[in-house]
């Protein structure tokens, strides 16, 4: 299992002393962020993609390349990729560039954005938006399965000859996770290549997501790529922790109803009752994160929210120390025990190229007999 942050990079007022951070803070914020996830353990730091404020993350392979020359272990991900909107031919660029700066430390979600506007921004019609995922995401598969090109399509001028430079590290290419919250046409497409399917699982009860991680699931076995509960899937969540259950209640809460994202909405009681979003003890947020495998199955990487609504970098930060401490060795432990030994191991890029290796020497091996 892979333990990791995810940031949506918004620029939040801070509600208890009406401070709101430059964008220049929540940039150089989400370096610190990154490196203390190293610090403490984890796994995996992401950052979403947005083109309008209050977000500051146009450029995530940027920040991400930057991250990458002060870190050594983890993987440097994205909360989204705009699969309709970005050109595959700049993805398959910009991913494999920061796979080979980063010695392989990189995959990325795929996605459509929540944002309408961001489509003509770059010359898109959103209404194409689910046409325009299929045929970008089957040209950037291309582009990094095959060394000459030739394409044509709907979206955008035809391709010929065409090689994409950097190729992949080691000829594989950085893993994908295909991101959806509410569309079963993404678990589909997810299903059908193989790849990763992550739900964020941050806004709604757990049974909606439920539906769509089991047509995931269901498609990923009906394609072949192995049995339903070996599907390979991510999940995010929320939590706000102190040592004390009430206070980080007390502490959370003007956070939680001023908040952009959920604020003047559900009570916070209520919305932590029906939601992953977990505010209490680190007792309380291992106990509420290892529901997760009850309801979802078998599962590879958690990712947490935990920078947004205007929470200070400092107390970010400690957020992540208290989880070091008193969470991440209990959870290792526990959902170590639980995982079946035939489940797939979570993707990295040295477990990936050592299964293309065993893969191309039973084909040998075939092949010779």
């Amino acid at each position: 299992m892979q333990f990791g942050v995810f940031s949506v990079s918004d620029i939040t007022a801070d509600p208890t002393t009406g401070k709101t951070p430059s964008e220049y803070e929540r940039i150089q914020a989400s370096v610190a962020i990154a490196k203390k996830v190293e610090e403490i353990g984890m796994d995996v730091f992401a950052i979403g993609e947005h083109h309008n404020p209050p977000f500051f993350s146009s450029s995530p392979t940027t920040t991400l390349a930057y991250i990458a020359a002060q870190t050594k272990r983890i993987i440097l991900s994205t909360a989204t990729t705009l699969i309709t909107t970005n050109d595959p031919v700049k993805i398959a660029e910009d991913f494999a560039m920061l796979q080979n700066l980063s010695d392989g430390r990189v995959d990325l979600v795929l996605g459509r954005g929540n944002t309408a506007p961001v489509y003509p921004w770059f010359g898109k019609n959103g209404q194409d938006s689910l046409e325009l995922t299929i045929e970008n995401y089957n040209l950037l598969r291309r582009l990094w399965d095959e060394d000459v090109v030739n394409w044509e399509g709907k979206f955008r001028t035809p391709l010929q000859r065409f090689t994409s430079t950097p190729r992949p590290l080691d000829g594989v290419a950085p893993f994908v996770w295909h991101g959806s919250i509410r569309t079963p046409q993404i678990a589909e497409l997810a299903a059908y290549y193989g790849d990763g399917f992550f739900a964020n699982n941050i806004f709604w009860p757990k049974e909606h997501y439920q539906q769509l991680i089991g047509l995931y699931r269901e498609r990923y076995e009906h394609y072949g790529h192995g049995r339903a509960d070996q599907a390979i899937v991510g999940l995010g969540g929320q939590f706000f922790m102190r040592k004390n259950s009430q206070a980080a209640v007390d502490e959370f809460r003007p956070y939680f109803d001023n908040a952009p994202v959920y604020g003047h909405g559900p009570t916070m009681e209520d919305f932590t009752a029906q939601t992953p979003l977990t505010v209490g003890s680190p007792q309380e947020v291992l106990e509420k994160t290892l529901t997760f495998q009850k309801y979802f199955g078998n599962y590879q990487r958690q990712l947490f929210l935990i920078d947004h609504a205007g929470l200070p970098l400092k107390t970010v930060l400690e957020q992540l120390d208290l989880f070091g401490e008193y969470v991440l060795p209990e959870l290792r432990k526990e959902l170590a025990s639980r995982a079946p030994a035939d489940h797939p191991e979570a993707p990295t890029h040295a477990n990936r190229v050592a299964a293309r290796g065993a893969a191309s020497a039973v084909e040998a091996g075939t092949t010779a007999a």
